[in-house]
């Protein structure tokens, strides 16, 4: 049984967040799956990730010490993953690549700071594989 229902971002904006998300989701398989003013909702079948406008009104901030890491089904997803996520404004936090260091045997993984400053791991043999 997964614990996680779904995890959620803060956007300025859910028409750029829209313009970068709907492109990287692509390269794992995942779609917007519904939109409104106020957030979108990707997935694969189901809702598992959405953008949205802060609650509250104010700035959404990235939270320190926190990312969100996507399943990729080959490393060629995890490549093309960062690749999009590079052209459309994101920040490298980590090249993709082997890391030994994980306590799962080859596994791939890459970093990329979305345009909003929030940490994203696209991850090919990590623990939900």
């Amino acid at each position: 049984m997964n614990i996680i229902d779904h995890l959620s971002v803060g956007v300025p904006s859910i028409d750029q967040g829209k313009k970068f998300y709907d492109a990287v989701m692509e390269t794992i398989d995942c779609t917007c799956l519904a939109a409104t003013d106020g957030f979108a909702a990707y997935g694969n079948g189901a809702v598992q990730f959405l953008i949205m406008l802060p609650n509250d009104g104010a700035a959404a901030t990235a939270g320190n010490g926190v990312h969100i890491c996507f399943k990729a089904s080959s490393k060629d997803a995890v490549d093309a993953f960062h690749a999009t996520a590079m052209k459309l404004g994101g920040e490298c936090a980590g090249e993709p690549g082997p890391r030994p260091d994980y306590p799962m045997p080859d596994v791939y993984t890459g970093f990329v700071r979305d345009p909003f400053g929030n940490k994203l791991e696209v991850i090919h043999g990590g623990f939900a594989s």
